[in-house]
């Protein structure tokens, strides 16, 4: 459903305004509700918010004595906010997802079917940059028939 990735920028208060192409669908899927969260490649994660339930109880499922479960509880759910999009469109990206994902003025709202990821400018940049250098190795496994 989402895909495409827009150039916004966040305003001083650090809203970020949704594309109006998303909005509509935001509203029929959640009437607005969203859950950022932070992710392990120092992005952030967007979901509407019923598509985050099961991923949060599978999350919440893992033992908090396995470090790695652990580990993905702190930063998955220590950082998850429920924000909802304003009258205006916007919704609030707080202070410290912002700093997490070292977001500024400019940032990218990338979509990814049920959700988006939210990039700083600067890392959007590099990601791009590693995803082009590697060329043939770029198809992972069980994709090898894909065609372009």
């Amino acid at each position: 459903m989402f895909q495409g990735a827009a150039s916004l920028s966040l305003d001083a208060k650090g809203r970020l305004a949704v594309p109006a192409r998303h909005r509509e669908a935001l509203q029929a899927l959640c009437a607005g509700r969203l859950l950022l969260t932070a992710h392990p490649h120092r992005c952030l994660l967007v979901y509407p918010e019923p598509d985050w339930a099961p991923i949060r109880k599978k999350i919440l499922a893992g033992s908090s004595l396995e470090k790695k479960s652990a580990w993905l509880k702190r930063l998955l759910i220590g950082f998850a906010r429920d924000e909802e999009i304003d009258s205006a469109g916007r919704v609030l990206i707080s202070p410290e997802l912002r700093e997490f994902a070292g977001l500024d003025k400019q940032v990218w709202l990338v979509g990814q079917g049920n959700h988006f990821e939210l990039w700083s400018d600067d890392r959007w940049r590099k990601q791009q940059e590693e995803i082009l250098a590697q060329g043939d190795e770029l198809i992972p496994p069980g994709m090898e028939e894909l065609s372009l």
